[in-house]
């Protein structure tokens, strides 16, 4: 081959990797190893400062599993990104895609998780400290609709004009969809960009954003160096599997219950038809319409 023909070549090769399609940030493993593996420190660093608003001194990334050397086989477990910041504060950040009707119970066991974390038997309690849990969801969680997008919560004193027990225990839930009904105004904020980040590293305006956020700018460069590597793709192209699976599994346990209720409800009807139960009764009883219950012999 020409030096000509092997500089167009190479040419080639790097086009096609730079418009390599993004792997979405929100799926768990990308945004497990985006935001988790060591080397990440200055990106995560930034996300926590924008989001907690306030200084990260140090951070610490090494207690994190390495995702790149696992196999699609493995079995990964929850996928949250642990970080030691500030010599001896612990945070935990989850990001939740699929609707979980006890996501408040969950984030709760998150954070006693993660608070015990690294305290051995016989320690002393005061090897425990500050401990954060931040969710991020890709849902409204149901009893927070008229609240903010983003929520901080802490133990308090409600009687005597709601004293704050400790700062050891705090519980920030960031709610993405809800970032779609602030006014224009309210949208330019650091904690903001990363979620317009998170839903689409490709629009256009995060890319006006990582003009001015250096943060988003090397997250969006680890992104694509993340969605080029192969052990990357199988992982993700394996979860998004996993959860196909999964949803089907749901829907055939869905679809089998209801046909369990129906037979256990249509026995109920036979009984009460033996019995001369009168037929409007049964419907009040049941539910089902005049119809229906005369259908079942």
């Amino acid at each position: 081959m020409s030096e000509n023909n092997l500089l167009n070549s190479n040419q080639e090769n790097s086009e096609t990797k730079e418009k390599a399609k993004l792997l979405s940030p929100k799926k768990d493993v990308v945004f497990q190893v985006l935001f988790g593996e060591v080397g990440s420190e200055n990106i995560t660093r930034n996300f926590l400062q924008d989001v907690l608003n306030e200084k990260i001194t140090k951070i610490d990334l090494s207690k994190n599993p390495i995702l790149r050397r696992m196999k699609p086989t493995n079995k990964m477990g929850i996928l949250d990104v642990y970080a030691e910041i500030n010599g001896n504060e612990k945070c935990n950040i989850e990001l939740q895609i699929g609707k979980r009707d006890n996501i408040i119970q969950r984030v709760l066991y998150y954070w006693a998780r993660t608070y015990e974390r690294g305290l051995k038997i016989k320690e002393d309690y005061n090897q425990l400290s500050r401990t954060i849990v931040i969710l991020i969801t890709d849902f409204k969680i149901k009893g927070l609709e008229e609240l903010s997008y983003f929520t901080k919560w802490k133990l308090m004193e409600i009687e005597g004009g709601k004293r704050i027990l400790t700062d050891y225990m705090e519980v920030d839930i960031i709610e993405i969809p809800k970032i779609y009904e602030l006014k224009e105004t309210d949208k330019y904020n650091k904690a903001i960009e990363w979620l317009y980040f998170l839903e689409n590293p490709e629009s256009e305006r995060v890319k006006s954003i990582m003009k001015e956020n250096e943060g988003i700018q090397e997250a969006r460069e680890k992104l694509e160096e993340i969605s080029n590597d192969e052990i990357m793709q199988r992982l993700a192209d394996w979860q998004e599997s996993a959860e196909h699976e999964e949803a089907e599994v749901r829907n055939m346990g869905y679809k089998e219950g209801i046909k369990d209720g129906e037979k256990k409800i249509a026995s109920i009807v036979k009984k009460l038809k033996e019995r001369n139960m009168n037929i409007n009764t049964i419907a009040e009883i049941t539910g089902l319409t005049i119809e229906q219950i005369e259908a079942i012999e």
